[in-house]
């Protein structure tokens, strides 16, 4: 008897393409296409983009290289602000990505396109051989820590994304639109604003091939990578344009949970397993790589956190008996006091990790490379799992010694300076990612924090707002 529930979601029926995959120049001009927006998002998690007409589209995808040159340190600025270790001198080019083109139903007569960040000339490589490819681009990390999983460990990734955000009366204002709490009817009345936004979001993000699970209030008053990126834009615009701000900060009011970006991921092996096998598996505990995976990552969570919850403001959110992770580097079934969650255990078909420990001012690139990166180390180490379920307490309600023999030995980095500390410290990670990527991304994130403190804290939380 089978005790399987919810979609099953495989790598082979996830659409891998957008609805405008393959679509001819003719055809995007078929669409209403006027304007393509060339855009990327930076290590600050801002979203940039150039704008241009169809007809230079065309001529540029006559390129082997199609693309615009960007300054190299576009990667590099807070606000206007040029961080150490970047510099004016010299230019990319991002290099269009047709695969990732999509309408953009908030702006008629545009679509978007994302891409890479190339060298204008070829460089050495770190196998002695010729590359345009940076490291320093996000997308091109990811792609390559994804690509490694596959060929080295035998696993591959299926990720989706929780959105959170507040709807604000403007964005001068910490009022929100209503301050209904989780599920409730009324915050989404017929006719009233909230609603016609939400509506009209979900309809924009289906007819750009953004699949939508599910909407609803949250706890909050008001409240994969590419899809990620084009549903921000999506939301954000739509708020605009009924003259609403949505916010994606963590955590705006202290005494209801924040935003987060609860970020959902199963691992899947690259060879098929026999099906008598797979049934043996999941009878005997969570299949070995899914085990492997998750030790890595519980290994190098006080480091990731330096990528995921990049400001100071993200640790406002990530307290215990908020529902938001809490403090202890710890899994559970079911736990939404863990900052991984496990999901649906018993249904092989919808079985997923969910990871809390991710907000909305992150790069999702870099996220999930630092969380693929570090759980593809425990599967090719074939690292054992040490720490046990905490299915029926959250950690900070054990004792010591319960955590102990949990094997809860680690503190989350419960702040911004420790989520650094813990990057430096961790060789490993850095050599996943690249230690030239590192050291430039802990130098913007030095910069962006000695921004904030700079403010008051009644021009900061204006600042995430008008930003995130």
């Amino acid at each position: 008897m089978s005790f399987d529930y919810g979609h099953k979601y495989t790598l082979q029926n996830v659409a891998q393409r957008t609805p405008l995959y393959g679509t001819t120049i003719l055809g995007l001009k078929s669409a209403g296409v006027e304007f393509v927006r060339i855009q990327w998002v930076d290590m600050t998690n801002a979203i940039r983009y150039r704008v241009v007409p169809i007809a230079y589209l065309e001529k540029l995808l006559d390129s082997p290289r199609p693309g615009v040159a960007i300054i190299r340190c576009a990667l590099g600025m807070v606000y206007m602000t040029l961080v150490d270790g970047f510099s004016p001198i010299g230019e990319y080019i991002y290099v269009i990505d047709m695969k990732t083109i999509r309408l953009c139903p908030y702006a008629p007569g545009h679509a978007s396109v994302m891409g890479f960040f190339q060298e204008k000339a070829p460089i050495q490589g770190p196998d002695n051989q010729p590359t345009v490819s940076t490291n320093l681009c996000p997308r091109t990390n990811l792609q390559r820590v994804v690509q490694e999983a596959r060929d080295q460990a035998g696993v591959e990734f299926l990720v989706g994304f929780e959105s959170e955000f507040i709807l604000l009366k403007s964005a001068s204002t910490l009022e929100a639109v209503n301050t209904h709490g989780y599920g409730i009817n009324h915050a989404l009345t017929s006719g009233s604003i909230e609603a016609q936004v939400m509506e009209e979001i979900a309809h924009a993000l289906k007819d750009a091939g953004v699949e939508l699970q599910t909407y609803h209030s949250e706890a909050a008053p008001g409240q994969s990578a590419d899809a990620l990126v084009h549903t921000r834009e999506t939301i954000t615009n739509i708020a605009a344009k009924h003259g609403l701000r949505a916010t994606f900060a963590p955590r705006l009011y202290m005494d209801s949970p924040g935003n987060s970006c609860h970020t959902h991921l199963s691992i899947h092996p690259r060879d098929p397993i026999p099906p008598a096998t797979a049934t043996a598996q999941s009878q005997s505990g969570p299949p070995p790589q899914e085990s492997s995976f998750l030790a890595g990552l519980l290994a190098h969570l006080p480091a990731i956190t330096a990528f995921t919850l990049p400001q100071t403001s993200s640790y406002g959110r990530m307290v215990d008996g908020v529902w938001a992770g809490g403090t202890y580097v710890s899994w559970g079934t079911e736990n939404r006091e863990a900052p991984v969650r496990l999901c649906n255990a018993a249904s092989r078909s919808a079985r997923n990790f969910e990871l809390r420990f991710i907000d909305g001012l992150a790069n999702p690139y870099l996220s999930l490379a630092s969380i693929l990166g570090a759980g593809t180390l425990g599967v090719k180490a074939k690292q054992p799992l040490t720490h046990m379920d905490c299915s029926t307490l959250s950690a900070a309600e054990m004792d010591d010694a319960a955590r102990k023999a949990a094997g809860i030995t680690t503190r989350m980095s419960l702040n911004l300076d420790e989520s650094r500390q813990a990057l430096v410290g961790d060789a490993a990670l850095q050599a996943v990612l690249g230690e030239e990527l590192v050291e430039k991304y802990l130098s913007l994130s030095k910069t962006l924090s000695e921004a904030m403190e700079a403010w008051t804290e009644e021009e900061a939380v204006a600042r995430l707002i008008e930003s995130y």
